[in-house]
């Protein structure tokens, strides 16, 4: 079916951005699971007088495991194909995410959407965006990062505003039964819609020349795989500087931003919709500002471009707790400034990890740069939790959040401008 239809299409467009589509899909839906402990937390915290800080936990094993499962996931994709590896984690997404409307304990928030729901949603992640563009595109690769990349602001745009309605009207339990169908759906388009290679269906990756030669899959163990891309990364200084600067990115955006702000907006009086309502205006804004990132990595000085993402997003999070005290341009000018910034950081990224670590090495390594991402946002989140809890209100969090944004974008600028590509490990 996939060879008849690629064919059928040749010549009108590339099958590789049907690919592209099928996978903007599942992570869009990976996004909205996400996305959904950030609406739940203010009740269950009315439903089991759990605390924010417990809440926290959960969320933050969830970052972290989403961001841990990265680098063994490509290898996963590698060494057994794309379609078997997201398959299998939509089936745990959407068993994951209905079994938790059973529960009833703190410990079963950890162990569904900490474990559960974190391995799963790490494997339909960026890496899996790096995965995609690196095999099936040769030109136009950062825009097709870029547009993957931008399903996570499309997610939240899509979910969140009727996430936040339906916990207000009828509780959170609908809700996490709603995200756990969306990842039943778009299971069987996995299926039925995406080769392995571009090979497979007789192609070539977009742009390529005729005598390209298709990547077949790798053998071996993934998990030695994955570790091996690390040991062989980790003898790298751009690569520190890569996993450093991610982890200032996840702190600032998916651990603080993304897990807090609707519950910070409540500390001023906005309704969970409200709150909602400006995430996904973010998240139309992030969709343009990351498709745009994904052009302008193509064209322009990744490290330069990663300075002004960081030091920008710096400065709106600075700027963030006095944005409540203005009536008219407050959050609107901060939603603005962060919006456009959100994840505009990742084709820059992925494009370095590329440039250092070559094509072929770059979706595992790049794995490992998220897990820094993750661990940065595990951290933020319970920190931005801790401080909320202890101070009552969130002005550390975002003070600390932009000063370390303001750091990275200092960091980035010490990646090596034109590193050499390391040679492939064997096995890998």
């Amino acid at each position: 079916m996939k060879a008849a239809l690629a064919r059928r299409i040749d010549g009108r467009f590339h099958y590789g951005w049907i690919v592209v589509g099928v996978i903007f899909l599942v992570l869009l839906a990976s996004a909205g699971i996400r996305a959904t402990p950030s609406v739940m937390m203010v009740p269950l915290e009315h439903d089991f007088g759990w605390s924010r800080a417990t809440i926290s936990l959960a969320i933050s094993v969830n970052l972290a495991l989403y961001g841990l499962t990265g680098p063994f996931a490509a290898a996963a994709m590698q060494r057994f194909g794309i379609r078997p590896t997201v398959m299998a984690a939509l089936l745990l997404l959407a068993s994951g995410t209905a079994l938790s409307s059973l529960m009833t304990a703190p410990w079963q928030m950890v162990l569904i959407w900490g474990v559960m729901v974190g391995g799963g949603t790490g494997v339909a992640a960026v890496t899996l965006a790096a995965t995609v563009s690196n095999r099936w595109f040769h030109t136009h690769r950062g825009l097709a990062m870029g547009v993957l990349t931008a399903s996570s602001a499309t997610g939240q745009m899509v979910f969140l505003p009727i996430m936040a309605a339906i916990t207000e009207n009828y509780g959170w339990r609908p809700v996490v039964l709603i995200v756990g169908l969306v990842a039943a759906l778009v299971l069987p388009l996995v299926a039925f819609l995406v080769p392995e290679r571009p090979g497979s269906v007789g192609l070539r990756p977009v742009g390529a020349p005729a005598d390209a030669a298709d990547t077949p899959l790798a053998q071996g163990n993934p998990l030695k795989t994955a570790l091996s891309a690390l040991r062989m990364a980790a003898g790298r200084r751009d690569f520190w500087l890569l996993f450093f600067s991610f982890f200032i990115c996840g702190a600032s955006t998916n651990g603080y931003i993304g897990t807090h702000f609707i519950a910070m907006c409540g500390d001023y009086g906005l309704s969970e919709v409200k709150g909602a309502g400006i995430l996904a205006a973010m998240g139309v804004l992030d969709l343009v500002g990351t498709t745009a990132s994904g052009w302008l990595s193509d064209r322009y000085n990744s490290r330069v471009l990663l300075f002004w993402y960081y030091g920008l997003r710096g400065v709106s999070l600075i700027y963030l707790p006095y944005a409540f005290g203005f009536d008219f341009f407050g959050i609107p000018l901060f939603a603005l400034f962060y919006g456009l910034d959100w994840i505009a950081t990742v084709p820059p990224t992925v494009r370095l990890t590329t440039d250092v670590f070559g094509k072929s090495m770059a979706p595992i390594v790049f794995g490992w740069i998220v897990a820094g991402h993750q661990l940065g946002a595990a951290t933020a989140t319970l920190v931005a939790g801790s401080l909320r809890a202890t101070l009552g209100n969130y002005t550390m969090a975002s003070m600390l959040s932009g000063g370390v944004c303001i750091l990275g974008a200092l960091m980035v600028l010490r990646i090596a401008p034109h590193a050499p590509k390391r040679p492939v490990a064997a096995g890998v």
